[in-house]
């Protein structure tokens, strides 16, 4: 995987669905395991002590990446990884191979994502002279 993979599609994807390294950690383990339904504790679970991520977390994660069509919801508040579109499995695959191959360049490219909306958010409440 090289630099240029990183495309401007890929990085809107990881600034909108992926908002914190954590929620990348709770996206690839449903998506390991594909075939299954979860709750957000029994992820949290899962995931513990290798990422210090509460339940509520895992569940502010799902719940934004069922906003972002990344996993579905089942009537019984499970998830399940199921992408709406071929799109989203093609960003989704190519976040497992950057964590896979160049994990440090893609937590330092979710950061820096993470800080200019931060940023751009900020920048919105600065006083202008006329």
């Amino acid at each position: 995987m090289e630099d240029a993979d990183f495309t401007d599609d890929f990085c809107r994807f990881i600034q909108t669905a992926i908002p914190s390294v954590d929620a990348a950690e709770v996206l690839l383990f449903a998506k390991r395991q594909r075939e299954s339904t979860w709750t957000a504790g029994e992820i949290g679970a899962q995931l513990r002590p290798a990422v210090a991520v509460t339940d509520a977390e895992v569940a502010k994660y799902l719940d934004a990446l069922v906003q972002h069509g990344v996993l579905a919801l089942g009537a019984d508040r499970r998830v399940q990884f199921r992408p709406r579109s071929e799109e989203i499995e093609m960003y989704t695959e190519m976040l497992a191979l950057a964590y896979r191959v160049r994990p440090v360049t893609l937590i330092r490219m979710i950061y820096a994502l993470r800080d200019s909306r931060i940023r751009t958010f900020a920048d919105a409440f600065k006083l202008r002279k006329d």
